[in-house]
């Protein structure tokens, strides 16, 4: 098994602080900002970062669905990271001040891919679709904060 990582950034125009309360308002603003991909949206526990356990479906591809139920934890500032019970799945969001009132989000997934050819194909295309994703998620997230 191959460890397989996506990765996507964006710059939004709205400072540090913003963005990061935005991104770990799990029980309210969150939820607004997952794209279609995503289903079944419920926070069991918490829902302002460090603390949540949120759970939702990831459909990553039209064969694929992915359930998850991610921890949430806050290791260090501007940083939230979200870990599955359910797999190797852990995703990590990290929010720096960018430019006059500006920020960058840099989010980025890892998980445990599958072996053999499978792994391979697993390996070079789910990064691309999973940043496709982010990437709607990341422009969700810009629209909310840049009012």
């Amino acid at each position: 098994m191959a460890q397989v990582e996506a990765t996507t950034e964006r710059v939004v125009a709205a400072d540090a602080e913003t963005v990061f309360d935005t991104l770990a308002d799990y029980s309210g603003a969150r939820g607004k900002l997952m794209p279609q991909h995503f289903s079944e949206y419920e926070v069991r526990e918490g829902g302002d970062g460090e603390g949540t356990l949120v759970h939702w479906k990831l459909q990553a591809t039209s064969k694929r669905v992915r359930d998850c139920l991610l921890e949430v934890t806050e290791p260090s500032d501007g940083e939230l990271v979200e870990k599955d019970r359910n797999s190797s799945m852990v995703t990590v969001w990290r929010v720096t001040p960018a430019g006059e009132g500006g920020s960058r989000v840099v989010v980025t997934t890892t998980w445990q891919g599958a072996g053999g050819i499978g792994g391979f194909f697993e390996k070079t295309f789910a990064p691309k679709g999973l940043g496709r994703i982010y990437d709607a998620l990341l422009a969700n997230l810009a629209t909310e904060v840049e009012k």
